[in-house]
């Protein structure tokens, strides 16, 4: 029986004429890049190197493109926050960055000419470096003013004239002292002791929904006050 003849390992038949032989001993894979193709920068993968030649990603153009940040909406400085009541006027007061309210204090009201319990508002403003002091302006549901909101705006007129570059706005507050009420009964506070706090807690509620407002809509809150005589703006009128 004859065997057949196995190939000489030692002999290789030659590779064809026009074709690459990938066992060449040396290869340039830059060398064999597509013409026309523009190639990718990095050095070459030279023989006995493993893995591709490294490639720089080209940054992420970032014209044209718009980062929003709710901060940067907001403009720096404190704010006080002021509601009005018949016989006691709530304070509060925001951190430098308007992101928190936070009650200051209750102030005895005083209907007379004199107003000490406006100067002592003012006097809080200068204090503080107020940016603005915003007041609070009860309206029914239906959005209606009545007697409250009459009194709320001359109280705001008044805190003008004191405290005049620094403005005065009017936001709504309807339903803030129910909600303060509210509030300070889930804090486990008893009702009979709602009356010392209560105007604070309203106050805090009108300032915190002017800084909310503000930094969703990216502008100044609810209403200028300006002095009578004094014609505001269409765009500063109400916001």
């Amino acid at each position: 029986m004859t065997c057949p003849t196995m190939p000489d390992p030692g002999l290789r038949e030659p590779w064809p004429a026009g074709v690459d032989n990938p066992s060449t001993s040396a290869v340039d894979l830059g060398e064999r890049w597509p013409s026309g193709v523009d190639k990718p920068p990095g050095p070459s993968l030279g023989a006995g190197e493993s893995g591709p030649a490294q490639v720089d990603t080209p940054a992420r153009p970032t014209r044209g493109l718009v980062v929003w940040s709710t901060e940067s909406m907001m403009r720096p400085g404190v704010r006080l926050g002021v509601d009005v009541g018949s016989v006691r006027v709530g304070v509060a007061a925001s951190d430098p960055s308007g992101v928190l309210a936070a009650p200051v204090a209750t102030i005895a009201r005083d209907t007379s000419d004199v107003g000490t319990d406006r100067h002592e508002l003012a006097t809080l403003a200068r204090e503080r470096g107020a940016l603005e002091i915003v007041v609070g302006l009860p309206r029914s549901l239906s959005g209606k003013e009545g007697e409250a909101a009459r009194l709320a705006r001359a109280y705001a007129t008044d805190l003008v004239r004191l405290v005049t570059p620094t403005p005065v706005r009017l936001v709504d507050e309807r339903l803030t002292t129910v909600a303060a009420h509210r509030k300070l009964r889930e804090s486990g506070m008893a009702g009979r002791s709602h009356r010392a706090v209560v105007d604070q807690a309203a106050a805090v509620l009108i300032l915190q929904s002017a800084l909310d407002a503000e930094r969703m809509a990216g502008r100044a809150p609810g209403e200028l006050v300006s002095l009578p005589g004094r014609r505001t703006g269409p765009k500063e009128r109400r916001r």
